[in-house]
Formats: C-alpha cells, structure tokens, sequence
C-alpha cells in the first residue's frame, strides 16, 4: 500500500466516521446508532469495498472496520463518506485491542476478509484464526454469535477448519468454491479481483458455543465423591 497524499487532511474530512477513542465506546456502540441494532465487526477492512456494499444493503445494522493500516483505511472512510452511510464507523487499530474496546457479549457477527496467511509455522500465532485470537473473539461475542471466514489461501483456510472447533466454534457453512456458479455474496476488492481471475474463493461460516472439554485437562473430584 503506498503512502497517500495528504493522508491528514483527507482523514479530517471524514473525521465522523472515526473513532478516535474506541474504548470510551465500550459497551454502549450501538448508541451511535439506534439500541438493539446488531452490532458487526469486519477485521481489516482495506479499502472498504465490502464494508460499504454491506452497510448500504442492511442500513439497520451498525458496522464497525478495524485497519491497522491508515493508508488503505482513508479510501474505505471516502466510501462511506460518499456514499451518506450513518451505520458505519472505523477503528484505526489492531485486532488484538477488541477485549479492551468492546463490552462481553457485545459483538453479534465478526467478518475475516482475506487476512495475511503467515505462511511460515513460526508465525501461526498472527494467524487470525490461531488460538488466541479466537479466544480472543470469544471475549466479545454474545452466545451464539457467529464469525465468518474468507481466504483464497487454501492451507491457511484447512488450518482454520482445525482450529474453529477446538476453540468453541461450530461450523456451519463450509465452501471451497464460494462464486463457483457465480457471485454469491458482497465481495472485497481482493476478492473482485480472485474472481475476475478465475480462482477458488474459501469461505465458512461458525457459530460460538460453550467452550469443549480440554482432553488435557484432568477434572478434581471433590474428596469422598
């Protein structure tokens, strides 16, 4: 991503669709909107194709991207800005600051669009759906809640199938060919992209439940039991 010009001024006049201090907002997001609207997250949100499509066609919903990277974020808070969306704000942040930004049970869906693989076994804990971030998402999904995954990277996608069960997460929809018979959802601009080119889109979807045994784990019985 290439540094954008004038990237500040360009940022101040979106300023409204900014949350500058997204903690202050914990537990009481939906108030920027209306209670008892659902209440989403899309992790790295790039250049908000999909953020914009999918809060103009559910404008009771609030929705809230989270980028790290401010150069990508400004042309996804242009979108919304252009396109009137009041249902729409962004974080300028990293993922692992959601316990601290959001209330317990506060989030009703998360969307991972494209995330970076991490490849390399070394770095299977910056893997978006490792472990620790999904207990992460657990932190602040209502019972129930629900997560949905998209990646053109087939062994990150099988990595994540292993990984969504083992941390209380029930499948629920699984897809190896996502636009196999054409669109079938909002896409990203990657994905646009993938598309065009012919390539398999990866996408699941997974609903929280209780946490599963851990094998690992041997339980106490109280003495005389």
């Amino acid at each position: 991503m290439r540094k954008k010009k004038n990237l500040i001024p360009r940022m101040d006049k979106c300023r409204h669709l900014l949350a500058e201090a997204p903690a202050e907002h914990k537990g009481s997001w939906r108030d920027l909107l209306r209670p008892g609207c659902q209440l989403r997250l899309e992790l790295g949100c790039g250049k908000g194709r999909f953020t914009v499509a999918s809060a103009e066609a559910e404008p009771g919903v609030l929705f809230i991207a989270v980028e790290k990277v401010a150069d990508a974020m400004i042309i996804a808070m242009e979108r919304a800005k252009e396109a009137g969306l009041e249902n729409v704000r962004f974080i300028h942040g990293d993922v692992s600051l959601l316990p601290e930004i959001f209330a317990p049970g506060e989030v009703d869906l998360i969307y991972i669009n494209f995330c970076d693989p991490w490849p390399s076994s070394r770095h299977i804990r910056r893997r978006l759906t490792s472990e620790g971030f999904l207990q992460s998402y657990r932190k602040v999904l209502r019972p129930g809640g629900s997560l949905r995954f998209k990646t053109d990277n087939r062994p990150l996608f099988e990595f994540s199938l292993s990984q969504l069960p083992k941390n209380g997460f029930a499948l629920a929809d699984v897809s190896y060919h996502l636009h196999e018979k054409g669109p079938a959802e909002i896409m990203t601009d990657y994905e646009a992209k993938f598309y065009e080119q012919g390539l398999p889109i990866c996408r699941c979807s997974a609903v929280m439940e209780p946490m599963p045994p851990d094998p690992g784990r041997t339980e106490l019985s109280s003495p005389g039991l």
